[in-house]
């Protein structure tokens, strides 16, 4: 009998000590864009579990940027748009884990050629949705092309109204800022392509996953894991696609496997590695590397 009664209190000891070896709860919010869909794999094969991470589903980035706001969220994944917006209420937030640069799937349009805009002295259209990373494009492709003085015309809209644009029925110079796949109607309807992320480092975008210092600092192991699995399922996502894209489809919006496929082209990889130039101009744009695990 006292021999049972040592061994349930060894148990019970054991079960506790397992318990108490638990991390605390990590709650991550994040898009189903292509570029953190390795979050999602993680999730549905199981592995943020043991690391007592809860990955939140939202449907866009402003939606994943109030959350984080309002607490309910510990970390959240973006662009450094959102990051220009929320870095001044705190300064201690930081990128600490890169996932992909915009690689051609951000792109800016227009009826005219690049030359045009700059000769013209009639005021520009800029058709874009302002409070998104459209607005942090157009502002890297005015510096680019000095058109600080040009008369600009910003027209807040939603990509899908901005697709419905045809250039025939623009009666002045027009710039639309957009992504895939909405360029494709737009070029059908007369737009041609004129700049991307494709072209060089001057227009730039990058996904990564953000938090405070103390956040950090509270949960580094989970994150340092977390960047592991991030990388085994891109690995997956290289080796198997069919088997990846079989396992995250429930996220991907009714994509289909070869539009899954032709996306993975309009990104670049760095959640492994940043090469030394990329790492530079993140610098220039006012986005900062010390935090990056």
């Amino acid at each position: 009998m006292i021999k049972k009664i040592a061994l349930f209190f060894s148990i019970v000891l054991l079960l506790t000590s397992c318990s108490s070896s638990q991390p605390e709860k990590l709650k991550i919010s994040a898009t189903t864009w292509i570029g953190y869909s390795p979050l999602y794999y993680a999730k549905e094969k199981g592995w943020l579990k043991p690391l007592n991470i809860k990955l939140l589903h939202v449907v866009s980035l402003s939606e994943n940027m109030y959350l984080y706001q309002s607490g309910n969220s510990d970390a959240y994944v973006g662009t450094q748009y959102e990051y220009s917006i929320l870095s001044p209420q705190d300064s201690s937030l930081l990128p600490i884990m890169m996932f992909d640069r915009s690689y051609g799937g951000d792109i800016i349009m227009s009826n005219v050629s690049i030359e045009a805009l700059k000769n013209t002295d009639e005021t520009i259209d800029a058709y874009l949705e302002m409070d998104s990373i459209n607005s942090t494009l157009l502002k890297d492709f005015i510096k680019l092309h000095g058109l600080y003085e040009k008369n600009i015309n910003y027209i807040n809209q939603d990509q899908a109204n901005i697709s419905t644009l045809e250039a025939k029925n623009t009666k002045r110079p027009s710039l639309i800022i957009t992504y895939n796949p909405y360029n494709i109607d737009l070029e059908k309807q007369g737009f041609n392509e004129i700049a991307s992320t494709k072209n060089g480092l001057d227009l730039l975008v990058v996904d990564a996953l953000f938090t405070t210092e103390d956040v950090l600092h509270k949960h580094k192991d989970q994150f340092i894991q977390l960047k592991k699995l991030v990388s085994d399922a891109v690995d997956v996502l290289k080796q198997n696609p069919r088997e990846f894209y079989e396992t995250v489809k429930p996220y991907m919006l009714e994509v289909s496997y070869e539009e899954f496929l032709h996306s993975l082209n309009d990104i670049i990889w760095i959640n492994q590695s940043i090469d030394p130039k990329l790492k530079e101009r993140m610098r220039e744009a006012n986005f900062p590397t010390r935090g990056l695990i």
